[in-house]
């Protein structure tokens, strides 16, 4: 009978691992991040993103569907990471490094709520948010050039749009996300010549996508970057 293991006591100082989440949504013209405000300090008050420590006995992406379902009731994600956060003085408390992850949903499909040591979980839009704890600014900056990324090379838009869409709607989550202005004649153009949507039954002017012929739309060349950009005019609203 095998002992139960012990963990070791290293001789030299080690940090913390947490994790944080990035859960993006569409809401009309808005793209909108799921934010906690903290209970206990520090920041006490502040908002933030939903995350916190790793368990000894845990992988960090269970670490994070855990936080992430304690503290806003989001639940059943498929989470991508993002990045690694470990510069010495980004946790007040002690060195930490935080590993996040990024998600997009869509935000009628989940219902929030607060708990563990959040006191409140709201929708911000990404353009219009609350001071926030520790360097989460600059993670969500890494998230929304990372998602800008995404967009172009890979049909992840559709996480947030729902199985039924009208052309205008998927032309409005891209303006949205790349903030930047489309034309419409061409978008149009490129969807119809690469057989990209396909007409939902029984629904007038609603579509589904063909994410295998919308993939190689955007493996010819970034089709949305390429034709479809108007050059020079960043979308103001």
């Amino acid at each position: 009978m095998s002992k139960k293991h012990k963990p070791h006591c290293y001789e030299y100082p080690h940090p913390s691992v947490t994790v944080d989440c990035l859960i993006f949504a569409l809401s009309g013209n808005d793209l909108k991040i799921l934010l906690v405000r903290r209970k206990g300090q520090p920041y006490r008050g502040c908002w933030a993103l939903p995350g916190g420590f790793v368990e000894i006995d845990e992988g960090v992406d269970a670490a994070a569907l855990r936080e992430l379902q304690e503290e806003t009731g989001v639940e059943d994600l498929f989470l991508e990471q993002l990045h690694t956060f470990g510069e010495p003085k980004r946790d007040p408390r002690e060195r930490v490094i935080s590993v996040a992850y990024y998600s997009l949903i869509r935000q009628k499909e989940h219902k929030l709520q607060a708990g563990s040591d959040a006191s409140d979980t709201q929708w911000f839009p990404v353009r219009r948010l609350p001071k926030l704890a520790f360097d989460h600014d600059e993670i969500i900056t890494m998230a929304l050039e990372r998602l800008q990324c995404r967009v172009r090379s890979a049909p992840v838009i559709f996480e947030l749009l729902p199985g039924k869409f009208r052309v205008d709607e998927l032309q409005r989550a891209y303006e949205t996300i790349l903030r930047r202005k489309l034309n419409t004649k061409r978008f149009r153009r490129d969807l119809e010549s690469n057989k990209a949507l396909a007409a939902a039954k029984g629904a007038e002017r609603l579509h589904r996508v063909d994410r295998k012929r919308f993939q190689k739309m955007l493996d010819k060349g970034s089709a949305l970057e390429i034709n479809a950009v108007s050059r020079g005019r960043k979308n103001k609203a």
